[in-house]
This record gives C-alpha cells, sequence and structure tokens, in this order.
C-alpha cells in the first residue's frame, strides 16, 4: 500500500504496517443495514472477523429540532418534543415543560407532578420494553420481542386513555398538564401492570438464563466506569458500570423524593448487565407508579351540581346572544379532545396563572374575560413571556439525563434552546465498546445503548 487510500481519510491515519500475509478490510455497516436504524454509519476496520478500528458517523435525521422551536413560541415547541425520544415522549414533554415554569418562576400543582411522574414511569417501561424486544430479536429471539410488544400495548393503551394519542402525545401544557387523569385510570393500570408483569417472568424464563444469550451478551461490549465517567454516559449504560446515578434521585424533580424505589445497578458494564438493569428498571418504575397512585391527591374541585350540561356550540351561541345569567355556573360537555380540562378539574391540574394557563373552556366560551386570556396567550407577539434570563432542567430520560437549556429574551418566542441527548455520550463511545470484538457483537452492543436517531440528531 504505497498511496494512502480514500478509506484512511475516515479513519484519521495512516495504514500500519502489515505481517506478511495479512489483510484489512474496510467495510461500510449503515445506514441501510437493517439494525443501524437507517441513521448510523459505522466504517469498520475489520482483522478477519474482528473489529480492529471503527469511526461511528451520526447526523442522518438532523430534523433542526433547536432552531424550530426558536422559530416558535413557547407552546409551539411541546410536539416537536414529542419527536425527541419518541419510545418516551412523556418524559421529552415534562423536561421541556418544567424548564420553561423555572424560567417563569412558577410551580405546578401537586397532582399534576404525581400525573407527570405516573406519566413519565409508565413512558420508562414502554421504552425499556421496545430497547429489549428490539435488541432481542436481533439476536433471534424473535418470541421475546412478540412478547415485549405485546406488554408495550397494554401500556399504550393506559397513555392513550390518558393523552388522547399513543406516540406523538403533546400532553404536557406550560404550568400543567392538558386533561387529568380518568376516573377508572388507577385500575386499568394496575391491571396493565399485572400483565406487564407476567410477560417479564416469560422473557426472564426465555433470556436472562438462556446459554446462547447469555454467551452473546456477558462479556461483550463493556465499557470501564471510568471510561462511562469520561464519556459523561448516564442512565442504563452508567447504572450497569455499577455507577448508582439517577437524576430521580441525585436531583429530585416533582415528588421522586416522597416515593421509595432502588436504582438498579451492574457491575461488568457489559451488555448482559445492560440487559439487567433495564429488566430490574421496569420492575421499579411501576413500583413507583403504584405508590404515585395511591398518594395522589385529589387538589381543589368546584362542582354546581344545579346546571345542566350543554354542548360546546350551544354554550358559545347563548355567549354571543347575552344570554350570559348562569352560564359560567353550567357543566359544559366536551368533546373527546378535551375530556379531562373542564373547570372542576382545571385547578387542580394547572398552576393558578394567568400568564401562562389558559383558561377553563367554560370560562373562554362564556365570558369575555375568559376569552380575553385565552386570546392573549395564542396570538401573535403575546403568548407566554418569561422574563430575560436562562434556565436548565434536566430529568431522567429512558436514556439517561435529559436536560433542556432555554434563554429567554422577554419575548413570547424563546431565543436559544439547547437540548442534551442522553444516547449521544454513548454513541460517542460506541466505538470503544465494539473494538476489539467480533462482528457479530456489532448489533446486540448496538442495541444495548438504545439509540434514538430524533434525540441523537435533534
Amino acid at each position: 500500500m504505497a498511496e494512502r487510500m480514500p478509506q484512511e481519510f475516515f479513519l484519521g491515519e495512516g495504514p500500519a504496517p502489515e505481517p506478511e500475509g495479512t489483510q484489512r478490510l474496510y467495510v461500510n455497516i449503515g445506514p441501510s443495514h437493517p439494525a443501524m436504524h437507517g441513521v448510523i454509519r459505522i466504517f469498520a476496520e475489520l482483522d478477519g472477523e474482528v473489529v480492529a478500528k471503527a469511526d461511528v458517523e451520526i447526523g442522518y435525521l438532523h430534523r433542526a429540532f433547536e432552531k424550530h422551536c426558536e422559530t416558535g413560541t413557547y407552546t409551539q415547541a411541546i410536539p416537536y418534543t414529542d419527536r425527541l425520544n419518541y419510545v418516551s415522549p412523556l418524559i421529552n414533554n415534562f423536561g421541556y415543560a418544567a424548564c420553561v415554569e423555572k424560567l417563569l418562576g412558577i410551580q405546578v400543582t401537586e397532582r399534576c407532578q404525581y400525573i407527570r411522574v405516573i406519566m413519565s414511569e409508565i413512558s420508562r417501561i414502554t421504552d425499556h420494553l421496545t430497547c429489549i424486544g428490539a435488541s432481542a430479536m436481533e439476536l433471534g429471539a424473535f418470541t421475546v420481542f412478540l412478547y415485549m410488544i405485546k406488554a408495550r400495548e397494554y401500556l399504550w393503551e393506559l397513555v392513550e386513555a390518558v393523552t388522547g394519542a399513543r406516540l406523538t402525545i403533546s400532553y404536557v401544557r406550560i404550568g400543567g398538564v392538558k386533561a387529568d387523569l380518568p376516573q377508572d385510570f388507577a385500575a386499568r393500570t394496575r391491571a396493565a401492570f399485572k400483565e406487564v408483569r407476567t410477560v417479564l417472568e416469560e422473557v426472564h424464563k426465555l433470556l436472562t438464563a438462556n446459554r446462547i444469550f447469555m454467551d452473546r451478551m456477558r462479556g461483550v461490549g463493556a465499557i470501564s466506569r471510568e471510561e462511562a465517567v469520561g464519556y459523561a454516559i448516564t442512565g442504563p449504560l452508567l447504572r450497569a458500570c455499577g455507577v448508582p446515578y439517577d437524576v430521580r434521585r441525585a436531583q429530585p424533580y416533582c415528588v421522586y423524593d416522597r416515593l421509595d424505589f432502588e436504582i438498579p445497578v451492574g457491575e461488568h458494564g457489559d451488555n448482559y448487565d445492560r440487559y439487567l438493569v433495564r429488566m430490574a428498571e421496569m420492575e421499579q418504575s411501576m413500583r413507583i407508579v403504584e405508590q404515585a397512585l395511591e398518594q395522589l391527591p385529589g387538589g381543589p374541585i368546584n362542582v354546581d351540581a344545579a346546571g345542566r350540561p350543554i354542548e360546546p356550540a350551544e354554550f358559545v351561541d347563548r355567549g354571543k346572544l347575552g344570554q350570559t345569567q348562569g352560564l359560567l355556573l353550567t357543566p359544559l360537555r366536551l368533546s373527546p379532545t378535551l375530556e379531562g380540562s373542564e373547570r372542576p378539574l382545571h385547578a387542580r391540574i394547572n398552576a393558578p396563572d394567568k400568564r401562562v394557563v389558559l383558561p377553563p373552556k367554560e370560562t373562554t366560551y362564556g365570558s369575555i374575560e375568559g376569552l380575553m386570556n385565552h386570546f392573549m396567550l395564542v396570538m401573535e407577539g403575546f403568548g407566554i413571556r418569561p422574563p430575560q434570563g436562562e434556565a436548565y432542567v434536566a430529568v431522567e430520560g429512558a436514556n439517561g439525563e435529559l436536560g433542556f437549556y432555554i434563554v429567554s429574551d422577554g419575548t413570547d418566542r424563546p431565543y436559544r434552546v439547547r437540548c442534551r441527548p442522553p444516547c449521544l455520550p454513548p454513541m460517542a463511545a460506541l466505538h470503544r465498546m465494539i473494538e476489539g470484538e467480533m462482528v457479530a457483537d456489532i448489533v446486540p452492543t448496538f442495541g444495548s445503548v438504545n439509540m434514538i436517531a430524533g434525540e441523537l440528531d435533534r
């Protein structure tokens, strides 16, 4: 090899002298490889079946998340957060809203904090179910994938009952949430958790002591405790190395400091420990939700049983005709997309701050003050206007510390939005996990990272 080959540019070095009779092979794994999800390219230098060196290239799904947030209002950024980690979008929602609320200096109600914890933990379970199921399928354990997706379906039905959607939910509101929990939510959640626990038991029997699975996972893709900390890795990958760091415990937010839960940790930092940590975390998340449902406060309720429920259209027509006597005391029958946000429930899930929280629909439809309040929050150039300043808030995402940094210039649009994606540091360290391993180990190691491209590339 007298002259430099083009591939040497990607690896950053010239070729090392090779012993007689050996030859290095340069292979692109992805972005078209199915296990790379179409968004990751690994340029690997192979010595036979061993990965001698690897470069990991990202950026195939750049969506300009941060710039989009800066061109719209604070509220209009909420749907963009759904598309970060779209497997657990509720956690993204709540992290972003918490940062704006910190800028505004407001505190959401106690019931709202419990609801955010409950929905975050349900999202965490769906994320781990997807990660383990998909990773197992890529190793040939297709039955495990089907079982995990079945369990995820039970939880997505809960998410749909609360938010009205399954995946891109846009459930949070700055200062609260879109709607209260359904009346039968606690019973439905306990029934769903019973089914999920049954599935997890089946998966433990299928995988945890399975000789083929253990041989493919134990001692593979390992990273040391020091390297994990050096790469700023958080979440299950860091805990699999034996570091018990969890934002929910290290910097408690919402009501996590009132709940009893453990932080599962591993020892070897390999793919097998990451699997065990995620399996244990799902049980801890269910434990958190069950405690939160037991402690869930009722909050203020203002019910006027004398009025009759009427349709929104009739409510609006009566207001236009000046027939407003007793109108604000009349319960309003909302459409399914707005259920849970009626006036009796509004106060217990939203902060009492007219600067940021839309009034209940009864007030909007039935009084000029409510209508003005509503329009001032949604009209161009008005809306939510935090004072000048900056804030950073971190929450524990499914992949680790999910942070939002927002700078306000006092207008209704954020001056700067920055997201700290938890799966970026593990991707930066991926080359260290696969170098020295077999080619066949790339797929299980990459699956254990649980890369979500919408969050990674933003």
